[in-house]
């Protein structure tokens, strides 16, 4: 068979779909597996129970209501009604942004949210006159989330800038960094300045690092998004209010001119697949009409089960005093075994600000992480090696690109201490031989 330009993309093995697999083939291995490299949220009891309570609510609505309505009826175009109310409601009581069902579109996952966002804003543009151009998507920092890297239908996917790298402290202790925007590339940017740039989009906390962009990098962000007149889009997986897996003293802002994008996947809801785009009325009709033609509707199930729990508030204090304490010691302990494990060889742990991952620079390292990746897979530990993280950017002189991991803190553990110390032992091994 033959296939389109656009089908062929998918005939290749891709980073996220290499991931997928490889996570697939692990979860049905017949041996125990270190499963460090994927992007599941844990399973939380006290958030599960709570989920299970509003699921035996929705029982008592029998047949004609309750569970089987959130399954058994197709939504509109724009998502479950009653959710998208909740959410005006939940977002107004507490950041005041007078918000109204106008500016909210539900998709089938965050994923399937920036393969509308990244086709309608970066790809052929044709102005009155006729002419075409091709406008891509700036990522102001990368690394960035592997599963931007292959969602656009044509055109250059991404441009990138290289972060400023700062060695720092975290709670008295050395061997951390941090990445940070450098702004001087950016505002120099030929494709900005030519008008090749469609939108700008950033993660915060940033997948795969837990980097957190502060207020003063983001309001520049917007600035130059308005400058320049593209949009803003972040990607809010893992912030405030819902899952908040956020440390930093941080602030949640959005305008017209901004893209604010959720998911419910990292509250503990991965299979629900419920994005949550908040943006002008005219990209929420747009996105609307795209969901008709990709999806027919939303999936709904997500929305029946958190529209109790974002009515009550109870949805933001679950995530505030379990979903992100719970994390917050994942991280503690991951980095007392790295510590333990590689504390006396060069390897640096970017500052843990967000999100459930710790990225891993092993500096210097004699091979890439790619080839760590499988040595440590024939070890039954699963990582993701740094060079998938880099869409927009030539990495093949830029080492640092190569000598990073994706570690996932959202494992047992007991797996976050046998996968941890299998890493050590390999890498031990790779720096000792040098």
């Amino acid at each position: 068979m033959k296939f389109s330009k656009y089908g062929q993309q998918f005939t290749q093995t891709s980073a996220i779909s290499q991931l997928m697999d490889d996570l697939g083939d692990a979860l049905k291995s017949p041996t125990p597996v270190n499963m460090l490299g994927g992007g599941n949220p844990a399973r939380i009891d006290k958030v599960n129970e709570a989920y299970f309570e509003v699921y035996k609510s929705l029982e008592k609505g029998g047949i004609e209501g309750g569970a089987i309505e959130s399954v058994g009826n197709y939504s509109n175009p724009q998502g479950d009604a009653k959710f998208i109310e909740a959410l005006v409601a939940f977002f107004n009581r507490h950041y005041h942004w007078n918000l109204t069902t106008e500016h909210i579109v539900l998709t089938n996952g965050s994923q399937n949210a920036f393969f509308y966002l990244f086709n309608l804003f970066g790809g052929q543009f044709e102005d009155e006159k006729g002419n075409t151009t091709t406008k891509s998507i700036l990522l102001p920092l990368a690394p960035e989330y592997i599963g931007y890297s292959d969602v656009h239908i044509d055109g250059k996917h991404f441009i990138a800038i290289k972060p400023e790298t700062e060695e720092v402290e975290h709670e008295g202790e050395s061997g951390f960094f941090k990445y940070k925007i450098d702004f001087d590339a950016l505002e120099n940017l030929p494709a900005l300045k030519n008008g090749e740039i469609g939108a700008i989009c950033c993660s915060r906390p940033t997948n795969p690092t837990g980097n957190v962009l502060t207020d003063e990098e983001m309001a520049h962000l917007s600035q130059l998004a308005k400058q320049y007149d593209v949009p803003l889009i972040i990607d809010n997986a893992y912030g405030e209010p819902f899952p908040n897996i956020i440390y930093p003293d941080v602030n949640l802002n959005w305008d017209e001119n901004t893209v604010l994008c959720f998911s419910l996947s990292k509250i503990g809801l991965p299979g629900a697949r419920t994005g949550i785009i908040i943006a002008a009325p005219e990209v929420v009709k747009t996105v609307s009409a795209m969901n008709a033609v990709v999806n027919l509707a939303p999936t709904r199930f997500g929305a029946a089960i958190t529209g109790p729990l974002l009515n009550d508030d109870s949805l933001k204090q679950l995530c505030d005093e379990t979903i992100q304490p719970f994390y917050a010691a994942k991280a503690k302990l991951a980095i007392e075994h790295l510590k333990q494990q590689l504390g006396e060889y060069p390897v640096f742990i970017h500052k843990p600000e967000g999100a459930i991952f710790l990225w891993v620079w092993f500096k210097d390292l004699p091979i890439s992480t790619t080839e760590l990746y499988e040595l440590l897979k024939q070890k039954a530990t699963l990582i993701v090696p740094s060079e998938h993280f880099f869409p927009g950017l030539d990495i093949s002189d830029y080492p640092h690109a190569h000598q990073c991991i994706r570690m996932s803190i959202a494992a047992s553990d007991e797996t976050l201490a046998s996968g941890i110390k299998v890493i050590g032992e390999v890498v031990r091994s790779l720096y000792d031989a040098q």
